[in-house]
C-alpha cells in the first residue's frame, strides 16, 4: 500500500519540486539577490500564516470528512470557515509584513496577501479531490500548477525587471487558475446531503492545528526572520537557495509517501485499532529511511558540485558547510511530522502537536539569537538543526504516551549502511576528475551513487525490489 500511494502521487510531487528547483537556477542569476531574497520571505511568511488558515482543514477534513462520496453540507461549512480564516490571515500577514520587510511593506504585503487568498483556494480543491480519490486529477493538476508558476514567473522576469512582487504575482496567478480548475472538477461530484461534522467539530480539531502552525513559526521560519533582521534580504537569499536545494529531493519523497499513506493510516486506526496503526507508521519510517537516507548522503557528497552546476558564484560561499547541516534538519522535520505527529491526528488531539513543536520552536529561536549574529548563513542552518533535532525528540516522547510506532531498528541501521556507501561511492567518483567541469563531476558521482544505492537495495530487500519495479512497469505500461 505504501508503494502504490508512493507512486501516486510521486510524478506529481517530483514535477512541483523541479519546477521550483528551475524557478531557483533562473531566479537567482535574472534578478538582484535581494529581490530574491524579498521573493523567498514572502514564501516564508505566507507558508507559515498558510498553514493556521487553510494547512489545518486540510487535516481536519481528511479526519472527519472521510473517503469516497463527499456532501454539499461538509463543503459549504468548510468553505465558509476557510473565507473567515483566510480574512483574517489577511490581517496578520499584513502586520508581519511591517515587521519582517518594513522598507517595502506595500509590495510585501500584496504578494504575501495574493499567496494566501490563491493558497487557500488551490488547498482547499486539491484536499476535495484526495478525499475522493481521484488520484490521477490530483497529480495533473499538481503538475498544470507547477508548469504555470514556472512559465508565468520566469515572463513576469523579462516583463518586469528585478521585481520581486511581479514574479510573486505571477506565480500566485499559475496557483490560482490550477485551483480554479481543481475546484470545478471536484465540485461535480459532490453529493446532497448534509454536512457529515459540525462547526463545533471542526473547530475542536482545527483550533489546537492553528496555535500548532503559530508555536512552529521557530522551526519553520524563525532563522530566515532573524537573518533578515541581522543581516539582509541578500543573506536569507544565500540561505533560502541551499535550503530550497537541500530540502527538495528529500521533501519529494516523503510527501508522495505520506499523501497516499496518511488517510489509510487514520482508516486503520478506525478500524483495526492503536496497535495497527502504529506499525502502519513503523512501516512509513522504514520506506522513508530506505529512500531518504541515501538522498541526504548524495547532498552532503555532491553538495559543491550541485551548489557549482546550479547557484551562481555570489550564492556559494559555505556550501560544503551549509549542504550536510539543512539536509539533516529536513530529514529530522520530515520524520517528526509524517510519524510521529501522525499519531496526535489519529487520535484527534491536535494540541498535543503544539505541545511537541513548542521546545524545537524555543530551541530555534534561542539557537538562532545565539548563533547568526556571529555566523550568519550557518549560524542559520545549525538553529533549524538543533531545533528539529529537539522537536523530532520531543515529537517522538510525547505520540508513544498515545500510540508506540515501533522503531525500526535494523531497517535503520541497514538503511544508514547503503546511505554511507552510496555517499562514499558518489564522492569517490566525483573527486577522480579533479577540477572537470561540476556538471560532469555531478554527473559522474551521481550516477556512481545511483547505482550503488539501486545495487544495495536489490540485494537487502529483494521482494520490495521486485515489487517496486514490478508497479513502476505497470503505471508506465497505463500511462
Amino acid at each position: 500500500m505504501l508503494l502504490r500511494s508512493t507512486l501516486f502521487y510521486a510524478p506529481a510531487i517530483m514535477l512541483t519540486r523541479l519546477s521550483a528547483l528551475l524557478m531557483l537556477v533562473i531566479a537567482t542569476r535574472l534578478i538582484d539577490q535581494t529581490e530574491y531574497g524579498l521573493l523567498t520571505l514572502v514564501v516564508t511568511v505566507g507558508e507559515l500564516t498558510d498553514s493556521a488558515v487553510s494547512g489545518w482543514l486540510r487535516i481536519a477534513l481528511l479526519r472527519l470528512g472521510g473517503k469516497g462520496e463527499i456532501s454539499m453540507g461538509s463543503v459549504k461549512l468548510a468553505a465558509r470557515v476557510l473565507v473567515v480564516t483566510t480574512l483574517l490571515g489577511l490581517v496578520v500577514s499584513a502586520a508581519g509584513s511591517a515587521l519582517v520587510a518594513p522598507e517595502r511593506w506595500a509590495d510585501f504585503t500584496i504578494a504575501v496577501g495574493t499567496y494566501l487568498a490563491v493558497g487557500a483556494l488551490s488547498r482547499f480543491a486539491l484536499t476535495l479531490l484526495q478525499m475522493q480519490q481521484r488520484h490521477s486529477a490530483y497529480s495533473l493538476l499538481e503538475f498544470l500548477r507547477a508548469v504555470l508558476q514556472l512559465l508565468l514567473a520566469v515572463a513576469a522576469i523579462f516583463l518586469i525587471q528585478n521585481s520581486f512582487l511581479a514574479m510573486s504575482l505571477a506565480s500566485s496567478l499559475g496557483v490560482l487558475i490550477a485551483g480554479g480548475i481543481a475546484l470545478a472538477l471536484a465540485s461535480r461530484r459532490v453529493v446532497r446531503g448534509p454536512s457529515r461534522f459540525t462547526h463545533r467539530e471542526l473547530f475542536a480539531l482545527g483550533i489546537p492545528l492553528v496555535a500548532a502552525a503559530i508555536v512552529s513559526f521557530g522551526l519553520n521560519s524563525a532563522e530566515r526572520v532573524l537573518l533578515k533582521l541581522y543581516y539582509d534580504a541578500g543573506a536569507v537569499a544565500v540561505f533560502a537557495a541551499v535550503y530550497a536545494l537541500a530540502r527538495q529531493p528529500i521533501d519529494t519523497i516523503a510527501n508522495a509517501i505520506n499523501i497516499g499513506a496518511f488517510p489509510e493510516m487514520v482508516n486503520k486506526f478506525d478500524t483495526e485499532g492503536s496497535a495497527a496503526a502504529g506499525r502502519f507508521l513503523s512501516h512509513q519510517m522504514a520506506l522513508m529511511a530506505r529512500l531518504t537516507f541515501p538522498i541526504v548522503a548524495l547532498l552532503i557528497a555532491l553538495s559543491t558540485e550541485i551548489g557549482g552546476v546550479l547557484l551562481p558564484p555570489d550564492y556559494r560561499r559555505g556550501l560544503a558547510t551549509l549542504f550536510p547541516i539543512i539536509a539533516l534538519s529536513v530529514l529530522f522535520a520530515n520524520f517528526s511530522t509524517f510519524v510521529f505527529e501522525n499519531v496526535f491526528h489519529a487520535h484527534k488531539k491536535p494540541w498535543l502537536q503544539m505541545v511537541a513543536l513548542a521546545p524545537g520552536s524555543v530551541a530555534t529561536i534561542g539557537l538562532s539569537l545565539l548563533l547568526i549574529p556571529a555566523y550568519a548563513e550557518i549560524g542559520a542552518a545549525l538553529a533549524l538543526c538543533g531545533g528539529t533535532l529537539v522537536g523530532l525528540g520531543a515529537a517522538s516522547m510525547i505520540s508513544h504516551r498515545l500510540t508506540p510506532v515501533p522503531i525500526p531498528w535494523a531497517d535503520l541501521a541497514l538503511s544508514l549502511g547503503v546511505a554511507v556507501t552510496t555517499g562514499l561511492a558518489a564522492w569517490t567518483a566525483s573527486a577522480l576528475f579533479g577540477e572537470a567541469w561540476p556538471l560532469f563531476k555531478l554527473a559522474v558521482g551521481g550516477i556512481a551513487g545511483c547505482l550503488v544505492f539501486l545495487g544495495l537495495l536489490s540485494l537487502l530487500y529483494p521482494n520490495a525490489t521486485l515489487t517496486l519495479a514490478g508497479k513502476v512497469r505497470a503505471k508506465l505500461g497505463t500511462a
